[in-house]
């Protein structure tokens, strides 16, 4: 596991959705590090049970309180030199999530928390979590952090990416440093939702059969936590006003072969496939990226390299959703 260079320890930090999974794991390094924390997190997917270990430690506090709430945020923000904003709502799929959902919860939440940091003016550095979904359907892979123009093709990804275009405005106005990652699809423990999950549960239902989205042939990066939240801590070492990052395995895997790691990993190893054939090509719904890698160069030239494969970080989680669900 790559050491980030850059010192955190003895520095105020806000990370907002730390009750999450993301979020959550974050968390832990940056206290074990020797850092104060302070969370917020509205709950509404994140969990107190991931931060336990923290719960009335010296240097830990937690705020249950929404973004969209402007006094909330001034709060939240005070006192805090760096903030690391992971609070959104994460669901990629259109019947999980409303447009509204995504402006109010996405957009509208990040507004709230830049107008915050611009009023307390006590930050010098934001650090976002994006998506790789800002691409749209990209024509080349693996898909570098200059590749445009970005044509989102999901509700989820457009309201990254204009949170992207917030955050640059914001951090230009106000002269604080800001690093957005775009990260491709990021599992392990504690993870709430995706694919992984999905499977699990499906598989918790019916043990003979696994239906499959799609035709199968989706093929998409997957990053381990534990890679993550080293890229997250690396990439400011080298931070210009304002950044952006790719974060994601080198390689890709097929959703059918994901399919194959949590059959075996859940005991059922026996279970039929069932393909559905999805939407648009194959799609498993709509707003689906069929084919996503990206072009993790510029983050690697300063030391940063995934500890594990698409498929290692597959199986991994699987193993522990699978625990985590039994």
């Amino acid at each position: 596991m790559s050491t980030p260079r850059i010192s955190f320890t003895h520095m105020k930090a806000l990370v907002t959705g730390g009750a999450g999974f993301i979020g959550s794991h974050l968390v832990d390094r940056l206290m074990e590090t020797g850092n104060q924390v302070r969370v917020i997190d509205n709950l509404a997917s994140g969990s107190l049970s991931n931060l336990e270990r923290w719960i009335g430690q010296p240097g830990f506090e937690f705020m249950e309180g929404d973004l969209l709430d402007r006094g909330v945020c001034s709060e939240a923000v005070e006192g805090c030199s760096r903030v690391f904003h992971l609070a959104a709502n994460p669901e990629v799929q259109a019947n999980k999530a409303s447009p509204e959902e995504h402006f109010h919860q996405n957009i509208e939440a990040t507004y709230s928390l830049l107008e915050a940091i611009a009023e307390r003016e006590g930050v010098e550095l934001l650090v976002f979590a994006s998506t790789s979904t800002v691409y749209g359907e990209a024509d080349q892979l693996p898909t570098p952090e200059g590749y445009g123009p970005t044509k989102p093709i999901s509700m989820y990804g457009a309201s990254k990416l204009a949170c992207e275009a917030l955050i640059s405005a914001y951090a230009s106005m106000h002269s604080y440093k800001a690093v957005t990652y775009r990260l491709a699809n990021v599992v392990g423990p504690r993870s709430n939702h995706g694919v992984i999950w999905d499977f699990v549960g499906k598989l918790r239902e019916n043990p003979d059969d696994l239906e499959v989205l799609g035709d199968g042939t989706q093929s998409k990066s997957y990053l381990y936590i534990d890679d993550c939240v080293d890229g997250f801590l690396r990439g400011v070492e080298s931070v210009e006003q304002v950044s952006v990052f790719n974060l994601g395995s080198m390689d890709r895997i097929s959703v059918l072969r994901i399919a194959e790691i949590v059959k075996e990993e859940a005991g059922q190893p026996e279970a039929k496939i069932r393909l559905t054939g999805g939407v648009d090509g194959g799609r498993g719904w709509k707003g689906d990226v069929k084919l996503m890698q990206l072009d993790t160069a510029y983050l690697c030239r300063l030391g940063w390299a995934p500890m594990y494969s698409s498929e290692e970080a597959v199986r991994l989680t699987a193993r522990a959703v699978s625990r985590q669900r039994s």
